[in-house]
């Protein structure tokens, strides 16, 4: 079996940035090294100290004062799970007894399938985003899903389409600064 990585990637927390970038603690230049990672995470210290103008000294100390701030998490591959066989995509909303919505989400992000679970409000309590290979498999997790006795009520809505499934969005200063 082949595995295909679609790109190496970087991952940030983005609304840790925003609050970092309004606070001063990043300027154009740790921006740029973040936008060059995104698109290439294997970009090595001397590629990018020629992208943003600075020596590979100061390239290096930037990336892991970033790191040490928590604004890069971490560098990952982005894989297609679709070329792997996971073309089962699904949204699922809960829920939740009140009291067990931060119990619920923990179970639920350690399981290998789910891929984000957020806290929302509304009338549904906790959004999950799950991949699987079969509709069997989306279902038997449903099924074991629903055996947890704080979730009162689930909606599971499979998606049809991925139109845009990206892991970041423009950090640029200019663009953080507009929107303030």
């Amino acid at each position: 079996m082949n595995i295909y990585i679609a790109f190496w990637r970087v991952v940030i927390v983005g609304s840790e940035l925003c609050s970092k970038l309004s606070m001063g603690g990043i300027d154009e230049v740790d921006a740029k090294l973040l936008e060059c990672l995104k698109s290439n995470g294997r970009l090595s210290i001397r590629e990018l100290s020629k992208v943003v103008g600075r020596s590979p000294s100061v390239v290096y100390s930037r990336l892991k004062r970033l790191e040490k701030m928590g604004v890069i998490r971490g560098y990952t591959a982005l894989i297609n799970y679709q070329l792997l066989g996971y073309e089962v995509h699904a949204l699922t909303l809960l829920q939740v007894e009140g009291e067990h919505i931060t119990d619920v989400e923990k179970l639920l992000a350690r399981e290998p399938n789910v891929r984000a679970v957020f806290d929302i409000t509304g009338e549904y309590d906790v959004a999950i985003i799950t991949v699987f290979s079969s509709v069997s498999d989306l279902d038997a997790f449903i099924k074991k899903m629903l055996k947890v006795p704080y979730i009162k009520r689930s909606v599971t809505n499979l998606v049809l389409r991925v139109v845009k499934d990206e892991p970041h969005i423009d950090v640029s200063i200019s663009r953080s600064t507009k929107t303030r």
